[in-house]
């Protein structure tokens, strides 16, 4: 009996791997790649597209990265590096497109787009199920906790397209308008209970509050809350107890200044901001560890820039920011490469990936002790990593 059951679990193991693009225990990252864009010494050229992909990568093993699928895929770097996101069943990711390229006098640049990219992460190998029209130029998304539910912030057009998901299938449902085309709603971010989402207006420095129940979002303008300098990204501690908004300042580029993260009390009626703290220049990514004792910043410091720009550094950086109940305190920074856009924790909160755009690569930290270290480790990428997430998470 003992062999045959043997057998019998082989064969089924076998048949699991042959079914799926991905064993169906592995913990996933996406990656958006964002080829169009190249970048020397603070020059921009815009080459043709066509050259854009999604990375899936198994990070089952956190130190031991395995890239399972690229598929291509349009991606831009403008906007917030949180235009993606992974179901908590781990079935699809949905992919915003913020910007299409189009020639025009015979030189390649950028407009808004509306699509949005649903990829079957079962299918082997994993590729693009559907493509939905959202608003004008899709950026930040979040998907609720029980993965029925994804709202994405139309930059360019101040709305919130509502998204309801019943497995595979995703279909737009509502779209809500918080705010004028001008204001740029940038990315947005929903509570664990699922009741209430926040998203960012970089432009006029505010962040909406939309009420959820029964699948849909309400918003109303008095509920606005005061933000700092050029909010841009923003996420939710797993407990559900704060929300942090990096401000990115300078209308979303680095200047050499020092920029803020602003925190939110999400207990207190009504909800509102209680602290500002200050971090490096451009902090463009945001993540929050799975504890929720601990949040990161990514920020570009002037990497992009050309060398003679007196706030340039040759990479990007990191701050870690320790979360103690409602109190949030800086301790410590690493260096990164160069205009470093995105981050995503392994599933046990032990390593953080950093997205290197212009090196088109990760790099490898180690996180311990409420602290990063370097582990010297570079992961490279079919492209230049433009937005990243790990999920579910």
């Amino acid at each position: 009996m003992r062999p045959r059951c043997f057998i019998g679990c082989v064969i089924a193991a076998a048949m699991t791997l042959l079914m799926f693009g991905v064993p169906t225990r592995a913990q996933l990252m996406i990656v958006g790649n964002d080829q169009k864009p190249k970048i020397d010494n603070g020059s921009i050229v815009m080459l043709p597209p066509g050259h854009d992909t999604l990375s899936v990568v198994d990070i089952s093993k956190p130190t031991e990265p395995r890239i399972v699928a690229t598929i291509p895929m349009d991606n831009t770097v403008a906007g917030p590096p949180t235009n993606l996101a992974i179901t908590p069943n781990r079935d699809i990711a949905l992919v915003a497109n913020s910007l299409n390229a189009v020639e025009k006098d015979g030189k390649w640049q950028t407009e808004p787009d509306n699509r949005l990219f649903v990829v079957d992460l079962k299918a082997s190998p994993p590729s693009v199920l559907t493509t939905l029209t959202l608003g004008k130029q899709p950026s930040g998304l979040a998907i609720n906790a029980t993965g029925t539910m994804a709202l994405v912030a139309n930059r360019a057009e101040g709305t919130i397209s509502v998204l309801s998901i019943n497995g595979k299938e995703v279909k737009v449902t509502d779209t809500v308008t918080v705010g004028a085309p001008g204001d740029q709603v940038s990315a947005v971010a929903i509570t664990p209970d699922g009741r209430m989402a926040l998203a960012v207006k970089a432009a006029v420095d505010k962040v909406a509050v939309l009420d959820i129940n029964g699948g849909k979002a309400t918003y109303d303008k008095k509920n606005d809350l005061p933000a700092n300098n050029y909010p841009y990204n923003i996420a939710v501690t797993p407990d559900g107890k704060l929300a942090l908004i990096a401000n990115t300042g300078n209308g979303g580029s680095s200047d050499g200044n020092v920029d803020t993260v602003s925190v939110v009390d999400l207990e207190t009626k009504p909800i509102r901001i209680i602290d500002h703290i200050t971090v490096g220049d451009s902090p463009e990514g945001l993540v929050i560890n799975p504890k929720g004792d601990l949040a990161i910043t990514i920020e570009a410091r002037g990497s992009n820039k050309s060398k003679d720009t007196w706030y340039y550094h040759p990479g990007g950086a990191v701050t870690a920011l320790r979360i103690e109940g409602k109190r949030v305190t800086p301790v410590g920074e690493v260096t990164v490469g160069g205009l470093p856009e995105a981050a995503a924790f392994s599933a046990d909160g032990s390593i953080l990936y950093v997205g290197n755009f212009m090196d088109s690569d990760l790099s490898v930290l180690r996180v311990g002790g409420g602290r990063l270290t370097d582990t010297g480790q570079r992961f490279k990428l079919p492209g230049q990593p433009a937005s990243m997430r790990a999920g579910p998470q």
